[in-house]
């Protein structure tokens, strides 16, 4: 599961500067930052925030997006809005199966790059955040789906859902919330298959392809420690601070 990330707009521009355009960042600076909610130290996806995206459309310049994908069937915003919170996430297994993602699967994926996630620990009846990012403190690229939904008044907003894999053995150590089948963690995309992942025309093993690219992310390549809560009246809020260390004594790791 991610439903709490830090993304900032450094980490947002990452596939942009890679590419050397330093034309198509001033512009994106200039023109897509200040449509966003950047920077987001933290934030949680049912608040539903609007950050960039780099889609199979657009792989190389990014677009504005918020986060709760609205399935392309969605004709009114009283279905949007019970819906909404339901798409957050998008268990990668079966994302060709269910009928909120399985047309953007084929069809609209997208890239969401960030500096980290948020997951929670359960210890003795008590949740405890932990912030989980690259060793190397590069941007994680999550895969990601997308969609364009049109309201009834003809106004068009571009939605997105994060896409989820098992959980590698830190994020069985993490996030180990006895409610769930088992841990979870983002689909973390390598360099290596960032363009495997947008690349939605590659014929009729397309769906094979895709699954076999959803595996966990290596655990040596992640770190991860404990911060304040991210929950209830201690929440720090939206500050650079809350993704610091923040040592819990009673905690055994």
């Amino acid at each position: 599961m991610c439903y709490d990330i830090k993304a900032s707009l450094e980490a947002q521009l990452k596939r942009a500067e890679r590419l050397g355009d330093l034309k198509a960042i001033d512009e994106i600076i200039e023109k897509l930052a200040p449509l966003t909610d950047l920077p987001l130290h933290h934030v949680s996806g049912f608040s539903h925030p609007e950050i960039l995206i780099y889609t199979d459309r657009s792989p190389n310049y990014p677009e504005v997006a918020t986060w709760g994908l609205v399935p392309s069937w969605v004709t009114h915003e009283e279905q949007l809005k019970k819906i909404w919170n339901s798409t957050l996430n998008a268990r990668g297994e079966t994302i060709f199966e269910k009928a909120s993602f399985r047309e953007a699967a084929k069809h609209n994926r997208c890239i969401i790059y960030i500096d980290g996630f948020y997951e929670h620990h359960h210890f003795k009846g008590k949740t405890y955040p932990y912030f989980i990012k690259n060793k190397n403190n590069e941007p994680l690229a999550l895969a990601g789906l997308y969609t364009e939904y049109t309201n009834n008044k003809g106004g068009k907003m571009v939605t997105f859902t994060i896409v989820t894999t098992k959980g590698n053995s830190l994020l069985k150590r993490i996030h180990n919330n006895p409610k769930l089948e088992g841990p979870r963690m983002p689909f973390i995309l390598s360099k290596e298959i960032e363009n495997d992942w947008l690349n939605t025309e590659i014929g009729a093993e397309l769906i094979n392809q895709t699954l076999e690219l959803i595996q966990e992310y290596p655990t040596d390549k992640l770190t991860a420690h404990t911060v304040n809560r991210i929950r209830g009246k201690s929440y720090l809020g939206n500050v650079p601070e809350i993704s610091a260390h923040f040592e819990y004594e009673e905690l055994e790791f």
